[in-house]
């Protein structure tokens, strides 16, 4: 199977692709290492460092994993990348359920697994953006983008008191998402405004111990935003 490509770096991006089309149809298993250079140099008709390159990209992304010695070994079969470029073309409702689905289940954990210092990094968020609005004198403090940080700081503190390395690693990468939803949001008269009461309610809530509270808070301070984009996106 011969590879067409304008030049070297677009030829590379053609192998990826080829490459990345056989790992997700499951012709190499998870486990299983793949053929060797020469061999996909051969069926693809290109050059071993055009393979070579194409490799480290999969390797980079999470799909491959190369051994000294050994090879080069299938660890997914799913692009991770291919999964991040999907959330961030995602439409706001998908984040909103996605949200209420992650910080659920991270205040549910907090409320178990929270140390003092993860309940003063959540005081100190709200602090931080209740002073905002405050000495602002007008919605957000005259600072919608600052506003926001500090509100995404307080849901970051609270995944990460779940103390659950994968969740927390998920969160970080999701909070892009979440911050540009929450701009996006809060510059719209017709979604809700941000109440502080039902952030403390999910703070108190995980300072308790109380797992189900601490969860019930937490889907709470997501219904009202979620009932507005659904009603938004029934009229149109």
């Amino acid at each position: 199977m011969a590879l067409q490509a304008a030049g070297r770096q677009s030829l590379v991006d053609t192998v990826v692709d080829a490459l990345r089309a056989q790992l997700t149809a499951g012709t190499w298993p998870v486990g299983e290492r793949i053929p060797t250079e020469h061999a996909l140099a051969e069926q693809l008709q290109v050059g071993r460092n055009t393979v070579r390159e194409a490799v480290r990209v999969l390797v980079h992304a999470g799909m491959l994993r190369s051994r000294q010695g050994e090879g080069t070994f299938v660890v997914s079969c799913t692009d991770p990348g291919a999964v991040m470029r999907g959330v961030q073309r995602a439409g706001v409702r998908d984040v909103l359920e996605l949200r209420i689905a992650l910080e659920a289940e991270a205040a549910r954990l907090a409320a178990q697994r929270h140390r003092p210092d993860d309940l003063d990094r959540m005081r100190a968020a709200l602090d931080a953006q209740a002073a905002l609005e405050a000495a602002g004198g007008q919605p957000f403090g005259g600072d919608l983008e600052l506003y926001a940080d500090h509100d995404v700081a307080f849901h970051r503190a609270v995944v990460e008191a779940a103390h659950n390395t994968a969740l927390t690693a998920t969160y970080a990468w999701f909070s892009s998402s979440v911050r540009e939803a929450l701009v996006s949001s809060l510059g719209d008269e017709l979604m809700p405004r941000i109440v502080h009461g039902d952030h403390r309610a999910v703070l108190d809530a995980i300072a308790s111990g109380d797992p189900e509270a601490a969860e019930k808070a937490a889907r709470a301070l997501l219904e009202p935003p979620k009932r507005a984009v659904e009603k938004l996106l029934a009229e149109r």
